[in-house]
């Protein structure tokens, strides 16, 4: 039986991604076979396959999937043959029919999860999980700024935000995607505002005040404009670059707006320790089985049609999340 995989021999446009024949080995030592049924495609595989992130070359490409355990190589524990499972980060490589990864990235998926939803759920998912209950901890009362709310992890950080007590403020760029976010938790929608109207309509549903934390995924275009969002003491939580790398500024500029905390955090430090892995992961599931988190699949592409899903996702076409299903 013939494999394949997405294979990337430069950097550059969506037309760079190459559907090749594979030749999976057997597992090595702590690593086991996953045959994929679903692979999430998020925006840092766009990064990554535009040079904006540096990876090995040629290489994979992908960072989430979910499917069954095929075989596990030597001094491999807790796992066999016929496991349900899913992993988000590690290397590059996602985008495959069928791979080998390192046992302990892998973590087992409960009954009530299938495999598109943990597709669409594991790198979006945590990532929520570590904004929300980590980088700033949401508590009741708490006023956010979640920018990109109609996306993957947009949607589901407004949902968590307030089942958490937060009073949740989105920004969208249509009626449309406006609607999504209100019916999945977000209070207050912002539609189409350039960036130099943002404080102003922040600050007016906040009473003046400001938010606790502003959590953009958005990067440059929203960067200022996010720190004029912000309450006192609040916290700048800029975690992905959609709109491009944020551009350098001067730090003293944090006290001169507030006392600011900036962080730039990244999914792969938080969750470096298996156990921590495991412990955000249960936290996650829990959420999903509970009903606090609907996943949102509204997009599926073929695994071969990897370039019109790039296409779509960076042209902002797409609400909630977008899978790709091996063929």
């Amino acid at each position: 039986m013939t494999d394949f995989a997405v294979r990337l021999h430069r950097t550059g446009g969506p037309e760079v991604m190459q559907y090749e024949a594979v030749d999976v080995p057997a597992p090595a030592p702590g690593e086991a076979r996953v045959r994929q049924h679903a692979v999430g495609v998020n925006f840092i595989d766009i990064y990554q396959r535009s040079g904006l992130y540096h990876i090995p070359l040629p290489g994979g490409l992908g960072q989430e999937a979910a499917g069954v355990v095929e075989a596990v190589g030597a001094g491999v524990t807790g796992l066999v043959p016929g496991d349900r499972v899913a992993y988000a980060g590690g290397a590059p490589g996602a985008y495959a029919q069928v791979r080998n990864m390192p046992a302990d990235r892998l973590v087992r998926l409960p009954v009530g999860i299938d495999f598109e939803t943990a597709a669409a759920l594991m790198l979006k998912g945590l990532t929520v999980q570590y904004l929300l209950r980590r980088t700033c901890r949401v508590e009741p009362g708490d006023a956010v700024l979640i920018h990109a709310a109609a996306g993957g992890v947009g949607l589901l950080a407004c949902q968590w935000a307030r089942a958490l007590g937060a009073t949740v403020i989105g920004t969208v760029s249509t009626p449309e995607k406006a609607a999504l976010a209100q019916a999945n938790g977000c209070e207050h929608v912002l539609t189409g505002l350039a960036p130099a109207d943002l404080p102003a309509q922040v600050r007016a549903l906040t009473s003046g005040r400001g938010v606790r934390v502003v959590y953009d995924g958005v990067g440059r275009d929203t960067f200022m404009a996010s720190l004029d969002c912000l309450a006192p003491l609040g916290m700048m939580v800029s975690f992905g670059n959609a709109s491009g790398p944020v551009a350098p500024f001067e730090p003293g500029l944090l006290a001169q707006k507030g006392s600011l905390f900036l962080t730039r955090p990244s999914l792969f430090h938080y969750t470096a320790q298996r156990a921590d892995l495991l412990a955000m992961a249960d936290e996650l599931f829990a959420r999903v089985l509970d009903g606090t988190l609907r996943v949102t699949v509204s997009h599926r592409h073929a695994l071969s049609d990897c370039v019109r899903a790039h296409e779509e996702l960076a042209a902002r076409r797409t609400t909630g999340s977008t899978i790709l299903l091996p063929n």
